[in-house]
């Protein structure tokens, strides 16, 4: 594909990020006009104060959490998909997510039957107390990751231990969930579907300041992944240490999972469709073009899932992580359909 091409494809998806991102502060229960937007966000005019609470407190706080989290999670995705060359591989496969959703099922589940008082009660504080569990969880979880990593080989065998670690925190999940009461129960449950919603006042600017962190210093990761796209001897052979580069791709991918599960709940589907869209679109694995691509559309793609969750006239909103599915698994299934047709042809 032509520099040109490429070029108008960025700009394509640059201004699908700005509509998606004008189109989530101005629609919603409460529809509010463009001009107000715009003077609400300057801090001009005198608009209803009620506009400026939905707006600062609500709209705009939720919209910049999923452009930044989607963007992530895209990266993460393809870093994870880069490592152990398989297009299933998503931010998800190592078991971080399940590692931070039983650190978060830990503190809700149990808060009930020890403490006697359900956490989802103690407001600011319990959002604050379970962002902590599913941080500390996750690491957890991630430092066993590159505990094994550097233990093994294999990049399939440490994907497997992954899928398994996922499942064994799922089944301890399950057993906590068995005994506890129902408030603990669907607390956790409304936790586990995921909300870019959730993460408000302070905590918007942490997660961003965190996130403007970890993006960046993905995209010093470029010229290892494509490195490693050659296979191990290959990379080797071109002076590259395979081992601690694995390393280096798997705890950045995992961080970034972290931080985005902690905040926003297991958000899956973004991390596994975005690099397979934009493989399609802009033909080529150069991760130089893949990795800001994959960092734009996944900002893009988060920002209309949120829109559509909170579909216009509609009370309330969905779960973030329906939405993801319904959009994101049609887009793989597209991808690899296209694939096989293109193999088939040729």
């Amino acid at each position: 594909m032509s520099r040109k091409q490429n070029i108008l494809f960025f700009i394509l998806i640059i201004a699908s990020i700005i509509l998606f991102f004008i189109l989530n502060l101005i629609l919603g229960t409460i529809s509010i006009p463009p001009s107000s937007i715009g003077k609400i966000l300057f801090n001009v005019g005198d608009e209803p104060i009620i506009w400026q609470n939905i707006i600062w407190k609500s709209r705009f706080p939720q919209t910049i959490t999923a452009l930044v989290a989607g963007a992530g999670l895209a990266i993460s995705g393809l870093q994870m998909q880069t490592v152990f060359r398989n297009p299933l591989a998503g931010p998800s496969e190592l078991g971080i997510s399940s590692g931070a959703s039983l650190g978060v099922a830990l503190m809700i589940l149990l808060s009930g039957s020890i403490g006697g008082i359900a956490l989802s009660k103690i407001g600011f504080f319990g959002e604050i107390a379970v962002s902590v569990a599913a941080i500390l969880g996750a690491f957890a979880v991630m430092l066993l990751i590159i505990a094994i990593s550097q233990r093994i080989k294999g990049s399939v065998i440490l994907l497997i231990i992954g899928v398994m670690i996922g499942y064994i925190a799922n089944a301890i999940i399950g057993v906590l969930k068995f005994f506890s009461n129902d408030e603990d129960v669907r607390a956790y449950v409304i936790w586990g579907l995921g909300s870019f919603s959730k993460v408000s006042g302070d905590q918007v600017y942490t997660f961003v300041a965190i996130m403007l962190v970890l993006i960046p210093l993905s995209f010093l990761l470029i010229k290892t992944l494509n490195l490693m796209l050659l296979g191990d001897s290959y990379a080797r052979n071109l002076g590259l240490n395979v081992r601690w580069a694995r390393l280096y791709v798997i705890t950045c991918s995992c961080v970034i999972t972290a931080i985005v599960t902690a905040y926003c709940g297991p958000i899956v589907f973004l991390g596994l469709a975005v690099p397979h869209l934009c493989r399609t679109i802009f033909q080529t694995s150069d991760h130089r073009i893949l990795v800001p691509a994959v960092t734009f559309m996944g900002a893009s793609l988060s920002l209309f899932c949120n829109l559509v969750a909170r579909m216009p006239g509609m009370e309330g909103a969905l779960p973030i992580n329906s939405v993801t599915a319904l959009i994101g698994a049609p887009i793989v299934i597209s991808v690899l359909f296209g694939k096989r047709r293109n193999e088939i042809n040729s």
